[in-house]
């Protein structure tokens, strides 16, 4: 099963938040996982405004060699066309990543609760 990861769950894996991931905890350890470029740049915006530490290229360092993380590959028009029909949230990073997922196909992992509730492919916790 391909899976994306939502930024938070991303930083959090890569931060060893064993605890805040255990709800997905199995889905993550028998899947392939995958980050958006979007997520990066995400990253990038969080660590620029101070909310997270450490450089972007650390933190993907860590979610490559000790989780297999991938980078996720995708059409940018076909994203864009998902993009455009996600008029649930105008928070710009939320409405991507989530357009990326809908056009690879694949699980979105996220807490986020706006989007398991608008994001048929978003899985949380007793959502798998």
């Amino acid at each position: 099963m391909n899976v994306h990861l939502d930024t938070h769950v991303a930083l959090w894996l890569a931060a060893g938040e064993k605890r805040r991931l255990r709800p997905v905890e199995k889905l993550l350890k028998r899947s392939s996982l995958f980050v958006s470029p979007l997520v990066i740049v995400e990253m990038e915006v969080l660590r620029e405004i101070g909310r997270i530490r450490d450089p972007v290229d650390a933190v993907m360092e860590i979610l490559i060699e000790d989780h297999g993380v991938e980078e996720a590959a995708g059409d940018l028009r076909e994203m864009g066309h998902y993009a455009r029909t996600i008029g649930w949230t105008r928070e710009p990073f939320d409405r991507l990543i989530v357009a990326h997922a809908l056009a690879s196909r694949a699980t979105l992992v996220t807490a986020d609760e706006m989007i398991r509730k608008h994001c048929p492919q978003a899985r949380w916790g007793t959502d798998l």
